[in-house]
């Protein structure tokens, strides 16, 4: 069996994800055969495995890290945000079915054997498996049945490294905090912590580990700074959306409205990353900026909710507004299926509305349907010389109508996507389009932007690289010996 060890934090959004893809990039890097593995994930930021069916991003991403193979079973619990209080619930790549929070917990028992099932086949033939846990142990409320964290754990007999949050202020009594709500049997699976987040001089910070130790006996396996690399990789949960700020003045200006049940939102990612660039996500109670030149609706995990929270907000009459002025549009899966006359969903999969009007700038109709799409694609654009394309699809619905007879894509052979007949409304079925660069480059040219595009997918990979870097000169030697070794 793999090594294997399983980062736990104190809290939701503590850095556990980025640890963990540089701890797999840094254990790759020192020739090891390493593989991420998380057994449950919250996230409508999915991935399409190499082997089919859903994951999250981050493992993904973190399978990226590795250099191996991406597999469903490096996340065989995914669960999509839907409502408020449901979710459509994945197992090993394919639709398990939708609960509500409380029928959920009753689930999870079910799914134990699922979990520990992908985690064998992780493990098998694996040096090391690096885990990432889910929200909080201390979560004890949630403890019966729990798949996540220390239920796992405990299962699968991982050791546990904790993960505290110091710029979020309170890191010594979450630790302590935590140490003391465990029983006697989770308590004794953690090994050490560490330190994430840190600003300034870390000398300031050797009493406050000194109280750790002396509160819970657990040994510090480090205190990372802020990662500079971090910032230049997908972010996972839409939670990250609140804190992206706005830049500096671009010479073009892209908005991008954040719906609420927003998915796949890293598809923008290669464009934040453009200089010349401005890209403005318009939250709640904002407006569209009247000089964007280009609007971008992100994939949405229910189109119908979506469609109403967009109306809602005023946010279809700036549109209009926008496309009056002449200004630009794309729309991405649930964003191209907004565009259109009319979604259909007769047999409720997203809900108890079965229809709504669509914002009528696309001459299409959509109809969801049971069968889910989803598969890694190659294509290329009608719009720009069959620029070559790369990504994934996962949708459910079916669009026609005759606005499809100019597709925006021809997708693994097939067309897909719409335009309208001036070419300045377009909707795609492909996720990732933007992250090609050639693609890129031809549509910010589009807009009077010349200069040389970077490649996004190697900055990616020079990101994991610095920061399995940083991590290696700030993360205890003898401790990661141990791990690595």
């Amino acid at each position: 069996m793999a090594r294997a060890i399983m980062l736990q934090g104190t809290g939701s959004d503590v850095g556990k994800t980025v640890l963990v893809a540089g701890l797999c990039r840094l254990a790759a890097n020192r020739g090891l055969t390493v593989r991420p593995f998380k057994p449950q994930n919250m996230s409508n930021n999915a991935a399409v495995a190499d082997d089919g069916g859903e994951i999250g991003r981050a493992q993904w991403l973190q399978s990226l890290a590795a250099r191996t193979p991406s597999s469903v079973h490096m996340n065989p619990v995914l669960l999509k945000p839907q409502s408020e209080n449901g979710s459509q619930i994945i197992v090993q790549g394919r639709v398990f079915g939708q609960a509500k929070g409380r029928d959920y917990q009753r689930l999870k028992p079910e799914l134990l054997g699922a979990v520990l099932e992908s985690f064998e086949k992780v493990a098998a033939g694996a040096d090391l498996v690096i885990v990432e846990g889910a929200g909080s142990p201390a979560e004890i409320n949630l403890r019966a049945g729990d798949i996540a964290n220390m239920g796992f754990a405990t299962r699968a007999g991982v050791p546990v490294v904790l993960v505290g949050d110091i710029d979020r202020g309170g890191v010594i009594a979450s630790l302590v905090g935590t140490h003391a709500i465990l029983d006697d049997g989770d308590r004794a699976m953690i090994a050490g912590y560490i330190i994430n987040k840190f600003r300034g001089d870390v000398s300031l910070f050797e009493d406050g580990i000194r109280a750790i130790e002396g509160f819970t006996g657990w040994p510090c396996f480090g205190v990372v700074p802020w990662l500079s690399g971090a910032a230049r990789l997908p972010a996972e949960d839409s939670v990250v959306l609140e804190r992206l700020a706005r830049r500096g003045a671009g010479a073009l200006k892209i908005a991008v409205p954040v719906l609420p049940r927003i998915a796949n939102f890293d598809d923008l990612d290669p464009l934040r990353a453009e200089p010349d660039v401005e890209l403005v996500f318009v939250r709640s109670g904002e407006r569209i900026p009247g000089d964007a030149s280009l609007v971008v609706l992100p994939g949405s995990k229910s189109t119908i909710s979506d469609l109403a929270d967009f109306r809602a907000e005023g946010w279809d009459r700036d549109l209009q507004a926008h496309v009056r002025r002449g200004g630009r549009l794309i729309g991405i899966c649930g964003g191209y299926q907004m565009l259109g006359r009319m979604v259909h969903d007769p047999l409720g999969i997203e809900g108890e509305t079965l229809e709504a009007p669509g914002l009528g700038l696309l001459d299409i109709e959509t109809e969801m349907a049971p069968e889910k799409t989803v598969r890694n694609s190659q294509a290329y654009s009608t719009e720009y010389d069959d620029a070559p394309l790369a990504g994934y699809q996962i949708h459910l619905g079916i669009t026609r109508g005759p606005d499809c007879d100019r597709p925006s894509a021809i997708i693994d052979g097939a067309p897909d996507g719409a335009l309208s007949a001036n070419g300045r409304i377009m909707g795609t079925y492909l996720h990732g389009l933007f992250g090609s660069d050639t693609y890129r480059a031809r549509l910010l040219q589009s807009f009077g932007l010349s200069g040389e595009r970077r490649n996004y997918r190697e900055s990616v990979e020079q990101a994991l690289d610095d920061v399995a870097e940083e991590l290696e000169r700030h993360l205890d030697p003898h401790w990661l010996a141990g791990l690595l070794g």
